[in-house]
Parts: C-alpha cells; sequence; structure tokens
C-alpha cells in the first residue's frame, strides 16, 4: 500500500469517526521517517480512543499489520506509527496545548545568536 492509500483509508475512517478539525500534512522531503502527519481531534477521551481503535482496524483489515500505538491508556493524545504516515488524535485542550501542526507547517527557524 502506497503513502498515499494509506492516507486517505485514514482520512476515511476518520470521517466515518466524525473526528473533527482534521489536517493532512505533506511532509516528504522533511522527514526521512514518513510522508504524511495527520493530526485530528476528538471530543473526549472515548472519542478519541474510538477513533484510534477505528483506523487501527481499517489499517490491519488493508493488510498494514506493523502499527505502533502510544497514549491508549488515558486517551488524551494517542499517537499511532502507521508506516509512513503518523496519525495524532487529541483530545481538544490537549491539541492547543501541545500545537504540534506548528511544528510540521512553519519553515525552519534561525538559531538565535546572543
Amino acid at each position: 500500500m502506497t503513502a498515499e492509500e494509506t492516507l486517505q483509508l485514514i482520512l476515511s475512517r476518520l470521517d466515518d469517526m466524525k473526528a473533527e478539525e482534521t489536517i493532512a500534512i505533506d511532509i516528504r522531503g522533511k522527514s526521512a521517517m514518513f510522508d504524511y502527519v495527520v493530526v485530528t481531534s476528538g471530543r473526549v477521551n472515548r472519542h478519541v480512543g474510538a477513533i484510534a481503535d477505528n483506523v487501527s482496524k481499517g489499517l490491519k483489515e488493508a493488510g498494514i499489520v506493523n502499527i505502533h500505538t502510544e497514549g491508549m491508556t488515558n486517551c488524551d493524545w494517542v499517537l499511532m506509527d502507521c508506516g509512513d504516515v503518523v496519525l495524532h488524535v487529541f483530545r481538544p485542550e490537549v491539541r492547543e496545548f501541545y500545537n504540534i501542526e506548528r511544528l510540521w507547517t512553519q519553515g525552519p527557524q534561525p538559531a538565535k545568536t546572543l
């Protein structure tokens, strides 16, 4: 499965689960480890966990079995390494606090001199 096919499967599953404020960031050329970062929100912890479970199920059905997931215990922030795509599912407050979209959408910043 290509990175683009994996991305489309994930986005479709997120839409099915009514994930909110989903963005997909193309980071080809910025990272040698993966091609896309997807950031989305669930309304509450249970929604975050259900979203991650649904995406995991869809990926496994498509033959992607090497999925590494972190954060399912509390479901404030679930990180899923899906190979060429990394998915972050947040509760809204946690997403706002970490603001990881900024890490991938802003260009490199020069080092500050003293």
